[in-house]
Formats: structure tokens, C-alpha cells, sequence
């Protein structure tokens, strides 16, 4: 694991290096570059959940009484892949955290502009106690940091605070990087990859392509 500055984290391990290398090669086929990029995937919900908000709790074993580490039924935890790429990490947020409330983020780029635009929020009511709501980010693309910026800025507009958010990507542009990390220096964010450079269509170089058109098999 490095850790660039405070708060920005890049998952380093073998196993992430080698699915990175599956779902870069532009000869990899959609099954392959799924069941790859699902196995980087959990490697970053659990760095992603280490702050999760727990409490003491007396079980019983078949053998005696202990106490046990839980998560705090007064949180709450909301997972919110950004539509549509978001989705292949929620499949497996859902997995691991079945408590979780989803929040879906519907928004795609103007490929003039390169600014996001919305046109889906769909969410559960938010806690009163905003210190015990945690919000996790999910798309795959931390490349312009356009959509980033205006997800968090929606979460923010709701109460959510600032340091209880964490933005997980799988590759991360350092463009995107700093958009973010200036914008709200509070925000947690996770990535498996700092690539070089975006190029002029905002795509990260060497980057992987469209996530989303290579998981959900749409390339042209």
C-alpha cells in the first residue's frame, strides 16, 4: 500500500498487479476483464471499509460466551457506484456489505465539455445523525475527477460530512487526483493504479479504454 499524501491511498500487491495486466490488454474479452477487475475489487472494499463505525456485542458460541466486534446497527453505510461502470464494484460491495443501502448515481460525460451530466439520484432518506452516515464512492475512472467532484458535492449538499466519505476508483489520472484531493482534502480516496497523464479526449493514459463498454461488451 502507498499512500501519496494524507488521505489518497494506491492499493500495491501482486495479485492487484497481475488483473491489472488482464484488464489493460485490449485483447482481454469481457468475461475475463469482469472476473478480473471483481478480484481487484474486494481488495479495495476492504481498505475502503476500515473505518466502519463498530460496537461490542455479547454472542454465544456453541461452547461459551464472548464478545464480538459488529457493526453499529445506529450507522448507516452507503455504497454509491456511479452509473454505469459503478456497478461491477457494487455487485461486490453488495456481497460484502449486505446491509448497506445503495445509492445510485446516474451520469455520463459530455464529450464536448468533458463535464458530467446528470440524469438519475436515486437513494434511501439519510440519517439525521450525519456522524454516523459513511458514504463510499464507486466507478471505476478517477479521470478528469468531473463526476467525482459533483458526486461528492451531492453528498455534501445532504449533510453528509466530509470526512465520511471515501471516493474508490481502479485507476486514477493525477488530474483527477488533485481535482479532488483540492476540492475536499477530507475525502478518502482508493485506487489500484496512478496512471501517467490524461490525454486530450479526457481518457487516462495507459489507462484500460472505456470501463464501461468493455464490461458491459458495447465496444464498436
Amino acid at each position: 500500500m502507498e499512500t501519496l499524501a494524507k488521505n489518497i491511498v494506491i492499493l500495491n500487491h501482486p495479485i492487484i498487479s497481475q488483473n491489472l495486466s488482464i484488464i489493460r490488454n485490449k485483447n482481454t474479452d469481457c468475461e475475463r476483464f469482469k472476473n478480473a477487475l471483481r478480484r481487484i475489487t474486494y481488495s479495495l472494499i476492504y481498505e475502503a471499509t476500515k473505518d466502519l463505525p463498530m460496537v461490542k456485542k455479547e454472542i454465544e458460541t456453541p461452547l461459551e460466551t464472548t464478545v464480538c466486534d459488529v457493526f453499529d446497527d445506529e450507522a448507516q453505510l452507503i455504497i454509491a457506484p456511479i452509473l454505469r461502470a459503478g456497478m461491477i464494484f457494487c455487485e461486490v460491495a453488495q456481497d460484502l456489505l449486505p446491509f448497506a443501502n445503495v445509492h445510485h448515481i446516474g451520469m455520463y460525460r459530455d464529450e464536448e465539455t468533458l463535464e458530467p451530466v446528470w440524469y438519475y439520484d436515486k437513494r434511501k432518506e439519510i440519517k439525521e445523525d450525519k456522524q454516523k452516515v459513511k458514504v463510499i464512492i464507486l466507478d471505476p475512472m478517477l479521470a478528469t475527477g468531473n463526476s467525482a467532484v459533483d458526486s461528492i458535492k451531492n453528498f455534501i449538499s445532504k449533510g453528509v460530512l466530509e470526512e465520511n466519505i471515501v471516493f474508490m476508483s481502479l485507476i486514477s489520472s493525477p488530474e483527477g487526483i488533485k481535482k479532488v484531493n483540492t476540492r475536499f482534502p477530507k475525502v478518502k480516496i482508493i485506487t489500484s493504479a496512478l496512471d501517467r497523464a490524461l490525454n486530450s479526449k479526457g481518457y487516462i493514459l495507459p489507462g484500460l479504454g472505456d470501463a464501461g463498454d468493455r464490461i458491459y461488451n458495447t465496444i464498436d
